[in-house]
């Protein structure tokens, strides 16, 4: 999926697209080929939104966390929710660079 493809796609999801930083309404629209209710999607996208405001990610792997790069990543998965692959996605952060634990879903709301 292209961002292009991303951000068309997020105009279906009104309110939730932000100015600055990760594009939430891009990030649930590109989750949503992976299945999932609507609430896990959202769950993703607030522990993406909270990854990106800390800055790691961006100071570990020297890329921006953009709404593409995360469902690129998430797609990497073996299979699975979008919070399993979220999961797994930030298992392997964790293994790599450390400290990427608390961005873990451990709960869905």
């Amino acid at each position: 999926m292209t961002i292009r493809t991303l951000k068309s796609v997020a105009a279906l999801h009104p309110g939730v697209n932000d100015t600055t930083g990760l594009d939430t309404g891009a990030l649930l629209a590109g989750l949503e080929p992976f299945g999932g209710d609507e609430a896990e999607r959202r769950t993703v996208a607030r522990h993406a939104r909270d990854l990106d405001d800390s800055g790691r990610y961006a100071e570990d792997a020297d890329v921006e966390l953009t709404a593409e790069h995360v469902v690129v990543q998430l797609a990497d998965a073996p299979s699975g929710s979008p919070a399993d692959r979220w999961n797994w996605w930030i298992g392997s952060l964790e293994l790599a660079y450390g400290g990427y634990a608390e961005f873990q879903i451990r709960r869905l709301e």
